[in-house]
Order: C-alpha cells, then structure tokens, then sequence
C-alpha cells in the first residue's frame, strides 16, 4: 500500500474547507498516529516495517523520494535486462532471511561469478601472473588484520612494500572496489571485522526489484520527507510537509551523509556519540557506467568480472555480457570515481570508452548502441554510495545502534561486520525494530547483554575469487 503526499493532503482538505470558528481559518493538517514511524524506505526501512506489521502495530514509513528501494534501484526499461543501479549482490544465503522472501516472491536467483579476470595491457594475465596477484592480496589481508590487533589506523599505512607491480591493483580491490574510498580513507578495524562476502547471490529481476517487491504492500508514503523530528524518551513527532506523524517510537534509516548534510533535523541536540559516527562513517563514491554493445566485441563470456593490472587510482572494474546479454558495466569508485562523477554523465561515459579501448582496442567501443551513468553522490536522498569508518572510527558503529529517546538508527552503517551490505542494511532493520518494539511493550524485554552477537568472521586467502563483494558490487 502507498500513502502519497496527495493522500496526506486530502485528508486535510476537510479541515481547510471547515466553516470558520472566531473568525480564524484553521488550515493546518491533521496529525497521523502510529506505534512506530520508519524514515526511509530502503532495505532497512522495509525490513524494520514489515517486522512491526508483523508483531501487529501500525507502522508508516516516510520515503522522501518517489520511489522505495534506497540504494536498491533496478533500471528494467532503459537495457534488455534489468540494470541494478545500486546494491547487485546480496550474501550469505545460508542464513540471510532475504534469499528465502525471494524465493517465496518467485523471483530467480543465482549465484554471483565465482572469479576475475585479469588484463594487462591488451592481454589476459598469465596464470603465473594471476598468482602473484593472489598472493599478494593474501600479504596485504595479513598486513591489515595485524594492524588492526595493534590500533585503528589506515589500511594504506600498514600494506606491505614489496607488493611490486600489484601495488595500485591491491589497493583498488581492498579499497575503492569493496569500500568506495581509497585505502587511506579506511580503518584498518573496520576492514578487519567485514565479514568475508563470499557466496554472492545475484536476482535476475534485480536487487532492486526484489526490495521493491518485498516493500509492496508496506504503508509508504512516497515524496513525503522528513524534516524535522522532535524526540524525547516518550515519543516523537516528525513534521513532513504533508503534516506531522506522532509516534511512540522512530526508526531513522536514512544515510550517513544526509544525516550530515543536516536534511534531517533535530528539536533536541543529539548525543556526542551520534555526532561523532556522522563524522566517522561517511559514504564512500561508487558509480555504474552501463553500455550496450552488442556483438560481444570484448569477446568475453556470460557476468565475466574483470580488472586491469593498474599503476594508478584511475582504473575500473568491468562486468560483462551481464545475464548472457550485451550490457556490459564498469565501475568507477573511490576519490577518482568521485572526481569523475563529479563532471557528469558524458564524462563518465567517455572515460568508460577511453579504459575500454586502452584494454581491448578501439574496435571493442565503435558499436556502443546506448548507454547510462548512475551519480549517487548527487542524488539527493542519498549523496554517496556505503559507509565506511576512517581511522580510529571504527567503534562509532556501536555509537549509532544504541537508543536515543526513542529513537532507533538503522542502516548497513549500524552493522559492526555487515556494513556495506544489503544484508546488514537489512538486519540491522529487523535489529531495530525488535528494539522499538520491546520499548513500547509489544515485545518481551531482551535478556541483559553487553553488545549484540556478532558472526565470526572467516578469513581465508582469496584462492576462487580476488574480488571482495561491497554493497554496490
């Protein structure tokens, strides 16, 4: 169900129209009630709502844009198959409630490509060559994890000097391809604890598709945002341009950056704490350039995954003939990604071209039939793409997921091992929700614990695949 700014404004529409009392128009909007208000309708969002529907209490969500999803937004008009212009992957299937709902959705899922390929230069890596790389992502793994028992500083200070040839290549992977910011921007603690995301799972309708779907019958009300939230340890109210919402409880899903842009403001100051995870964990750049060539000039196979062998922070990862199709994708993250879509969509398609042609010739891009460019950073109610802790910030992850007042943080930033991904976003969501719950007596209370449980992590040499997955790959 969909609760449109139209909705909210004819239901103030008999209040506007009543007869005068005293001589005084009495024109405001009627306040909406609720056990639980959800701001932002991305996977945490939905996955916070659907819990309290689930325990039975009305629940609205407040989405400021047109569309639910978040950072899972499926393109299905533009290309010949669906184009996720966001998150693609989500993990663990073993355990992660997601693969079940989209199963039960009917929806096709399949695994994520089980390796990469090599270029360097015009040619394929050697198998020689490809286990050197390998071996030297295992040395800077190692590196990082040693640091990370020592003090929280930045991955790129603690990377071993003997990486050769396979320095810049290592950073990208580590760094802009799995976090969207460069390795000096990332904590080592933080890059320790991710859990390994291995076991991808792709949705052949889309990620965004399947959020979308499992949101459908949520009570969103869409071009609603919130501007204002006024809190204390009873309850809040949220003002929106189409009224206020009153609520026991509030779960704030929106991201770190508009959280730090200050497009969400506050009656009250916040804890310290929460100032402090706004500065820590800010959103990393990563960008999708997709272009349709068909004919397979690239001459690669079917979700072929593929890096080059770099000297520089200006590189890309490719992803070819996605679904067995002619959409083809290369991603640009990190500050060079940030620099590129910061010029906009013609300079990002031409450097997609130009990386091209630097790796396949320029036969490989002269029959480009069409082609699109996704710029988180400028949209709106997003502004970047996951969130990543810079040196010293990992621990303001547990700042942001205890209470303040009533009010309740979710979102992949909140997760201590999952941040960056879907499923965190997703369990953090629940994770909340459960907490708003117990807080207004709809739940029995949590047994006394120090600090959520948290899944081992399972660190092991990248032997199958060099790529870690993020959020957006």
């Amino acid at each position: 169900m969909r609760i449109t700014r139209r909705d909210f404004l004819s239901a103030s529409a008999g209040v506007a129209a009543a007869p005068l009392l005293g001589g005084r128009a009495v024109a405001a909007p009627p306040t909406r009630e609720a056990d639980i208000v959800v701001i932002g309708a991305g996977a945490a969002g939905i996955a916070a709502a659907r819990r309290v529907l689930a325990a039975g209490r009305k629940v609205i969500v407040l989405e400021a844009s047109s569309q639910i999803g978040g950072r899972c937004q499926t393109d299905s008009s533009t290309f010949e198959v669906p184009f996720d212009r966001g998150a693609r992957w989500a993990h663990n299937p073993e355990t992660n409630p997601m693969i079940r709902l989209a199963r039960n959705a009917g929806l096709e899922l399949m695994p994520a490509p089980s390796g990469e390929k090599i270029r360097i230069g015009r040619r394929n890596a050697r198998p020689g060559e490809t286990e050197e790389f390998l071996a030297a992502l295992v040395r800077a793994n190692r590196a990082i994890d040693d640091a990370a028992r020592r003090s929280d500083v930045s991955c790129a200070s603690v990377l071993p000097k003997e990486l050769g040839d396979w320095a810049s290549t290592a950073e990208f992977v580590l760094g802009a391809s799995f976090s969207g910011k460069d390795l000096k921007e990332v904590s080592v603690v933080d890059k320790a604890r991710a859990q390994d995301r291995d076991n991808a799972i792709a949705c052949r309708q889309g990620l965004g598709t399947l959020i979308a779907r499992l949101g459908a019958q949520l009570p969103v009300a869409l071009s609603t945002p919130a501007n204002r939230i006024s809190w204390s340890n009873r309850d809040v109210v949220v003002d929106t341009p189409s009224g206020k919402i009153q609520a026991r409880a509030a779960i704030i899903t929106v991201s770190i950056n508009v959280l730090a842009a200050g497009k969400l403001k506050f009656d009250s100051d916040l804890p310290r704490r929460i100032g402090d995870a706004i500065a820590k964990l800010s959103l990393g750049s990563y960008d999708r350039i997709a272009l349709q060539m068909p004919g397979n000039p690239l001459g690669l196979g079917h979700d072929d995954v593929l890096i080059e062998q770099s000297n520089s922070a200006r590189t890309a990862l490719l992803y070819a003939n996605v679904g067995g199709s002619s959409l083809c994708t290369v991603d640009v993250a990190g500050s060079f990604g940030r620099d590129l879509s910061a010029e906009g969509e013609q300079a990002m398609v031409e450097f997609a071209k130009e990386w091209l042609k630097k790796l396949f010739g320029s036969d490989a891009v002269a029959g480009i039939k069409k082609s699109s460019a996704t710029r988180w950073n400028a949209s709106p109610y997003i502004l970047g793409a996951m969130s990543v802790a810079a040196p010293g910030g990992q621990a303001a992850r547990r700042g942001l997921i205890d209470p303040v007042g009533c009010m309740y943080f979710a979102g992949e930033a909140t997760h201590e091992t999952l941040w960056g991904t879907v499923d965190g976003a997703w369990e953090s969501g629940e994770r909340a929700a459960e907490a708003a719950l117990r807080r207004i007596g709809a739940l029995p209370a949590a047994p006394a614990t120090t600090a959520p449980p948290q899944k081992q992590r399972r660190r092991a040499p990248p032997a199958r695949s060099a790529q870690p997955r993020g959020l957006f790959d």
